[in-house]
């Protein structure tokens, strides 16, 4: 997932210091950098944190938490945020591709001289992100289901 979300996050950066790629420019300020690179850490971020539900440290709080590390994560505590998350990206992303990808009559990109390609192109992968995530879920979910 970290993979899915790079591009996207990567395309982000110029926008931030007021190249806008043939579409609208941000005014390049200190606000719009902190903002959009922001936004970027914290996507990958929580690409990130998909990797808990397929590695042991999903499992177990961390020892170094006081009082309770080293206990087990109840399924349901990963489960369900992990479900609404998914679902709500996959909504969201249904919604945005309608017209990213000039569905339904959409205008589509905002940016022209070839730069639409590539935004479709990375955008395009930023939107398997919630399947991918409830992909991740249901495989946490049988595996650490009581048998």
């Amino acid at each position: 997932m970290p993979l899915v979300a790079l591009p996207v996050c990567l395309w982000r950066l110029p926008i931030a210091f007021g190249y806008g790629m043939g579409g609208e420019v941000l005014p390049p300020s200190p606000w719009n950098i902190a903002y959009v690179v922001g936004l970027s850490v914290l996507s990958e971020a929580f690409a990130l944190l998909g990797f808990g539900l397929v590695r042991r440290w999903g499992e177990l709080v961390p020892t170094w938490v006081p009082k309770w590390g080293g206990r087990r994560i109840p399924p349901f505590a990963a489960t369900l945020p992990a479900t609404i998350a998914g679902l709500f990206f996959t909504a969201l992303m249904v919604h945005w591709a309608y017209g990213a990808f000039r569905l339904g009559g959409a205008d589509g990109f905002p940016y022209t001289e070839g730069w639409d390609v590539l935004a479709m192109t990375v955008s395009g992968l930023f939107t398997l992100w919630g399947p991918l995530l409830l992909a991740l879920t249901f495989a946490y979910h049988r595996r650490r289901r009581p048998r």
